[in-house]
């Protein structure tokens, strides 16, 4: 008995060790950070904070303005459903609210109000994409993200992936890097069922 639980307790170890080496190292897809321009950005869906954007939300959407403004896509789609049922606004509007105050022309912008989760932010984003006649996208998100959101786009056909992420000022990101193994192995599991 004693093996069996050193053994399993090794194989724990190691699973995470290796997820953890995998999040903590993602630099971006292409790995050069060379994105090919795209038809769209996807914003990565985050929490509002008394209906704005919180903190870490807002590095995702300033991110995503910077890329917009380089030329990088002409269109961005944000991502994401109410954070609880008496939510006035979705992720998504806020985020939208944001993007226009921030000098974002309405016209470039596309809403998925309903995902509740980085799978389905990517899911409803494709056929967002599909709708509009959109090919391509860079997807937007934080670095300890950025890993699990490739291989989502990966199992969702996106091609090409492309995936840019950004460091975080306000995020206590070894406690983000060590939820991201749970939430990575999560997805692995969920993605078998597919």
């Amino acid at each position: 008995m004693l093996w069996v639980t050193a053994a399993g307790t090794l194989a724990v170890a190691v699973w995470c060790g290796v997820l953890y080496a995998k999040i903590v190292t993602f630099g971006g897809v292409p790995s050069d950070a060379e994105s090919v321009r795209a038809d769209v950005g996807i914003v990565l869906g985050a929490s509002l904070w008394d209906e704005v954007p919180s903190p870490a939300l807002k590095e995702r959407l300033d991110y995503a303005i910077k890329l917009y403004d380089q030329g990088m896509f002409s269109h961005l789609i944000v991502t994401g459903g109410k954070d609880k049922p008496t939510a006035r606004l979705s992720e998504a509007e806020g985020s939208r609210e944001y993007l226009i105050a921030h000098g974002v022309p309405d016209e470039a912008i596309a809403m998925d109000k309903l995902s509740r989760d980085t799978y389905e932010n990517l899911l409803y984003a494709k056929d967002i994409m599909s709708e509009q006649g959109w090919h391509s996208a860079v997807i937007v998100t934080h670095s300890y993200h950025g890993s699990r959101a490739a291989d989502m786009a990966r199992t969702l056909d996106y091609s090409p992936v492309q995936v840019q992420v950004t460091d975080s000022e306000v995020l206590k990101i070894h406690y983000h890097e060590a939820r991201e193994v749970l939430a990575y192995t999560k997805w692995l599991v969920r993605k078998m069922f597919l």
